[in-house]
């Protein structure tokens, strides 16, 4: 059971779980049928769980040199060869699940996994840091409305929606561990502007994918602005009190305000 609790742990599973979520309240919201919004979780569930455990698998050493004894394979819970099966196996079953909802939007879900691992496996460290989580994020919603009868584009607000809330999470992401990545040799994004531009970089993205999910579905109304207001609040306290380390929490915060509020109001694919 120790075992299973750290093999647990090394998928990250508080985004796993939220991305997982989100993607299913957005297939029922658009109206995909009971076995597509299935369909949905699955696909995405395993997609998370290939990206959580090749990034744990990945970064094993630079977490060791970093001395980060959170993390599973470092502090000895779990070994890396079970960590790099599971994520293996879980890119495996994340193919047929992915086309399970139709050929367009099976390679959509594909190409987004395979930016995200893309990050693992290098661009973290580059100045294009950002840039898979715009499109593996900007994808996600892509694949969910791409299942539906037809394979219809999704509005144009949606992928903009997740590319601007994913990329507003890469900051907050990376805010609690910058000096330690710098250390092991991670330039990205956020560690060349620094602590001040990646926090204020947050709360710019976080407000802006806010507006566009909030305002995009349908236009102004008294309730979006109110939701919007108190979204805009949130993220600018974090900007000017910052806790570093809840800043990944309040990011999923906010995503899930924005996901919640487009699923009450209903997504309008035309």
């Amino acid at each position: 059971m120790r075992r299973f609790g750290a093999l647990v742990r090394a998928c990250h599973p508080e985004p796993t779980v939220a991305v997982t979520l989100f993607a299913t309240a957005l297939a029922i919201s658009v109206g995909r049928a009971a076995v597509g919004v299935v369909a949905v979780a699955a696909a995405v569930l395993a997609g998370q769980l290939s990206v959580g455990w090749s990034n744990d698998f990945i970064d094993r050493r630079r977490d060791e040199t970093g001395g980060r004894a959170e993390k599973p394979i470092v502090a000895g819970g779990v070994r890396p060869a079970l960590v790099a099966r599971g994520a293996a196996g879980a890119f495996l079953a994340c193919v047929p699940l992915s086309f399970w909802s139709g050929s367009p939007a099976g390679w959509a879900h594909l190409a987004a996994v395979a930016s995200a691992w893309a990050y693992n496996l290098g661009l973290k460290a580059t100045p294009l840091s950002v840039l898979p989580y715009a499109v593996s994020f900007g994808l996600l919603p892509t694949f969910v409305v791409l299942g539906l009868a037809g394979h219809p584009l999704p509005p144009w607000w949606l992928p903009l929606a997740g590319a601007l809330l994913g990329c507003g999470a890469h900051f907050a992401n990376t805010l609690p561990d910058l000096a330690t990545d710098e250390w092991t040799g991670i330039q990205g994004l956020p560690h060349r502007v620094g602590v001040g531009g990646a926090r204020w970089s947050a709360v710019l993205l976080l407000v802006a994918g806010s507006v566009v999910a909030l305002l995009g579905p349908a236009g102004v109304s008294a309730w979006r602005v109110a939701v919007l207001v108190a979204v805009a609040a949130l993220t600018v306290a974090f900007g000017l009190r910052p806790n570093d380390r809840q800043a990944f929490r309040v990011a999923m915060a906010i995503a899930a305000a924005d996901v919640i509020a487009v699923v009450i109001s209903g997504t309008r694919l035309r």
